[in-house]
């Protein structure tokens, strides 16, 4: 097993996220996925050795997936044939990066639900509604709901984002944009799940970013469905009204909670199970939702 990369090194304007250093290379974008690993908004001091590796090589799945019917940014993901001024930093990109379309953010999460897991969860047992969105009484956790629903949320440059009613999205982005949002969210989440349920994988929820091109038209950015921007449970072991089995850094979560730490800075370094744990939850997502081995 490699060891992980923590952070990618090219001489470009970047923005480092928690896990995604972003370059700005002038007409377009390189989208770097590191092995960071975030839990608690806190980065963790070491990371998951092929993370990125796993995260980039599901999003290229979806979006090869349904590309003809939701407009994206990717326009490649072969670094031999990435501009030559990025040649010499192959050993960073080989398999871990995309070279996309520059496009202005639309400021909100676009999340779609159709599970009531999460802070959905918190909040139901409060207001038996989520995000505005009234449901009806007597729902046990992780229930699947009478149909899914989009509960937006802000985009907070650190810490939780924030969860947000429909009429304040619209509010922020336009009520002429938020519809056209809601519709392509719900849209691509039943289309991803219904596939997803062929593989044995139920997606709980997950979230999706847009972004406008300079012509006006809304596309799909960032990284889509995979294990840190969505809650996948494997269907065999569902059962609601608990927790759920998850493919995703839960399993970090727990080992964290577990721990004398206040979930403040520094973070406690993951154990080497815990390590390898997490790294076989998203290469089985990868491997049941795609049907196919990773190239690592």
């Amino acid at each position: 097993m490699a060891e992980a990369l923590l952070q990618s090194d090219l001489p470009f304007p970047v923005r480092r996220g928690k896990v995604r250093d972003v370059y700005d290379l002038g007409d377009s974008l390189l989208i770097v996925a590191t092995d960071r690993i975030s839990a608690f908004d806190v980065i963790m001091p070491n990371g998951i050795p092929d993370k990125g590796k796993i995260l980039t090589g599901l999003s290229l799945f979806w979006f090869e997936k349904f590309g003809s019917r939701f407009e994206h940014h990717l326009l490649g993901a072969d670094a031999s044939r990435f501009p030559a001024r990025l040649a010499q930093y192959a050993p960073q990109l080989v398999g871990r990066s995309m070279l996309v379309k520059k496009a202005e953010v639309v400021p909100i999460e676009c999340v779609a639900r159709g599970y009531l897991a999460g802070s959905g969860w918190k909040e139901y047992q409060q207001t038996l509604s989520v995000c505005g969105v009234r449901l009806p009484p007597g729902l046990r956790q992780c229930d699947k709901l009478p149909q899914p629903i989009f509960t937006p949320a802000t985009k907070e440059e650190s810490g939780h984002d924030i969860n947000i009613s429909y009429e304040e999205a619209a509010a922020r982005i336009g009520a002429e944009t938020a519809p056209v949002l809601r519709d392509r969210t719900l849209s691509l989440y039943a289309q991803a799940a219904d596939y997803a349920a062929e593989r044995g994988v139920i997606i709980a929820d997950t979230k999706f970013e847009f972004g406008r091109l300079p012509d006006g038209r809304l596309i799909l950015i960032d990284e889509i469905l995979t294990p840190d921007s969505s809650r996948f449970w494997p269907a065999d072991q569902y059962q609601p009204g608990r927790d759920q089995p998850s493919f995703d850094k839960q399993f970090v979560r727990n080992w964290l909670e577990r721990q004398p730490w206040d979930k403040t800075p520094p973070a406690p370094a993951l154990p080497a199970d815990v390590v390898e744990g997490t790294r076989q939850r998203y290469l089985e997502a990868y491997e049941r939702l795609t049907g196919r081995k990773l190239a690592l």
